[in-house]
């Protein structure tokens, strides 16, 4: 049994619903020597730092309306970082803040092994044709009436997004007042509908899978084609003699990234 959208579930109890969206990108940039590579790795570093993303978590929150409960953060040497979120749906008094470690008033009744916000970060400047790329993987585990799939358009206006692979499932099963198992609480039909028709606009290459019957999705999207000031490390290389061979290998790498991930 699945429920449309504006429709409001009376529930046995809690509900048990597990949703899990991945959100995964990857960003691309053209360097034309070792220092580029470097500066590249650099300018990552200070953009996509834990902290950068766990503001980026912080926001998640608001916009799913989720009550942060704790908050943790790596950066490693020399290059990625990671961060965990806490969170429940539970609406209380208490707010998270960096100087304590729970919401005073969110401890009590919320499963914070389900519910959580995970992001790892993959930067890699190790190609020798100086094609680097940035991945960002971003998981949003809710139980209860969270829905991550409102957070979206909001990880596409974060993020630069060349390549991006969506993916959501939806398990376990609560009942209705009068016992009747749910299988999922909103009913929709494609990831693409909750995407902006200009951000979808942006991208060439689309791939969809719903498997509704499953509560399996997954949306794959392509930027369309720019020019190579989208990714020059450095504009004042746009004459450089290589640039069009360093334009046709990005192409190819963008395309192989699409098509095998």
């Amino acid at each position: 049994m699945n429920i449309r959208n504006d429709e409001k579930l009376k529930l046995s109890g809690f509900n048990n619903l597990t949703k899990v969206l991945s959100f995964n990108l990857y960003d691309f940039c053209i360097t034309m020597n070792k220092d580029q590579r470097h500066e590249y790795i650099q300018y990552i570093d200070e953009k996509y730092n834990a902290q950068k993303i766990i503001e980026v978590s912080q926001k998640i929150c608001e916009i799913i309306e989720a009550n942060i409960l704790n908050i943790t953060k790596q950066d490693y040497d020399p290059v990625g970082a990671s961060t965990m979120t806490l969170m429940s749906d539970i609406k209380g008094d208490g707010k998270w803040d960096a100087h304590s470690t729970f919401a005073p008033t969110a401890q009590v009744s919320c499963h914070l092994d389900k519910s959580h916000i995970t992001a790892h970060t993959y930067p890699d400047a190790s190609d020798p044709e100086g094609i680097c790329s940035f991945r960002v993987d971003i998981d949003i585990a809710t139980c209860g009436e969270i829905i991550p799939l409102k957070a979206i358009n909001y990880l596409f206006e974060a993020f630069e997004c060349d390549v991006v692979f969506i993916d959501y499932v939806v398990r376990g099963f609560t009942r209705t007042e009068d016992g009747k198992k749910i299988y999922n609480d909103h009913y929709f039909n494609s990831i693409q509908d909750f995407i902006e028709p200009e951000v979808l606009d942006q991208y060439q290459y689309r791939s969809d899978l719903n498997m509704g019957r499953e509560n399996i999705w997954q949306t794959k999207l392509m930027v369309k084609s720019f020019g190579p000031e989208r990714y020059l490390m450095k504009k004042e290389d746009m004459n450089h003699p290589e640039i069009d061979s360093k334009m046709l290998l990005l192409n190819e790498e963008m395309r192989e990234v699409f098509q095998l991930s």
